[in-house]
């Protein structure tokens, strides 16, 4: 199972990226999650502390090891473009409620379509990721898919988009799933996040096709709490956990 996990920021695909990679652990599954966010919070959702959360490096941050890896450094511009990664999920992961995460990080510079060592590295280890056979591999995403080569992405088993019921947040899914098509990924799924009531669900079902559409998770003042408190949101609400548990059900018979 490969799934990247992607929407607008504050919908709440972090609290579904996080569940999931608990709920496949719980099953004995080996699950590597990776938050590939510039807001970086999964290590939270699932159940670090903020101390611990701020003591890890991202992978984009470690210059020694970009530098070794793709060759690159202030005397010589010229740097691989397929650096070997395949040992660092296991090497640079930390340990969580099971599930081993890997914090990529994001490359600070302006415009779009950077190619610099930094870049192809996460690129590298994304890939790298989606051939992790009998693993199940979550990547927590920015809104944008520009981390996601055309590799990558055909190795993809299913983007989910995580939405809100309204029209911007529809838009961003219909977006999203234009450019997945242009990456070759042909199962973009929907959960819909923060339904208040029966009339929030309809608007949703009414704008998403049900072939795509995989559920909703309802508003939680727990899961609210959960994130005041910088806890998982696993621990915090049962009601979405089995919410998300209906998801995952689907995700399984499409395995």
């Amino acid at each position: 199972m490969k799934l990247a996990i992607t929407g607008k920021g504050g919908v709440g695909k972090t609290t579904l990226a996080s569940t999931l990679a608990r709920l496949y652990a719980d099953e004995g599954r080996t699950v590597l999650a990776a938050d590939v966010d510039p807001d970086a919070n999964l290590g939270l959702a699932l159940g670090l502390s903020q101390e611990e959360v701020d003591s890890i490096v991202p992978i984009s941050k470690m210059r020694t090891l970009v530098e070794e890896r793709t060759g690159a450094n202030e005397a010589n511009k010229f740097f691989k473009l397929n650096p070997y990664v395949a040992d660092i999920p296991e090497k640079y992961s930390r340990d969580v409620n099971g599930v081993k995460l890997l914090v990529m990080g994001t490359v600070d510079v302006g415009g779009s379509g950077c190619v610099c060592p930094e870049h192809v590295m996460l690129k590298a280890i994304l890939s790298a990721l989606t051939y992790r056979k009998n693993d199940v591999v979550i990547m927590d995403m920015e809104a944008g898919l520009e981390h996601l080569g055309r590799g990558t992405a055909a190795n993809m088993d299913q983007l989910l988009v995580v939405i809100e019921p309204g029209a911007r947040s529809v838009q961003t899914y219909r977006n999203v799933k234009r450019l997945a098509a242009d990456l070759g990924i042909a199962q973009v799924r929907v959960v819909a996040n923060k339904v208040r009531d029966e009339s929030d669900e309809q608007f949703v079902r009414a704008q998403i096709p049900a072939q795509d559409f995989l559920g909703c998770i309802h508003y939680s003042p727990d899961v609210i709490e959960a994130d005041r408190q910088g806890k998982s949101p696993y621990d915090f609400s049962p009601g979405a956990m089995e919410e998300i548990r209906k998801i995952k059900a689907i995700l399984d018979r499409d395995e």
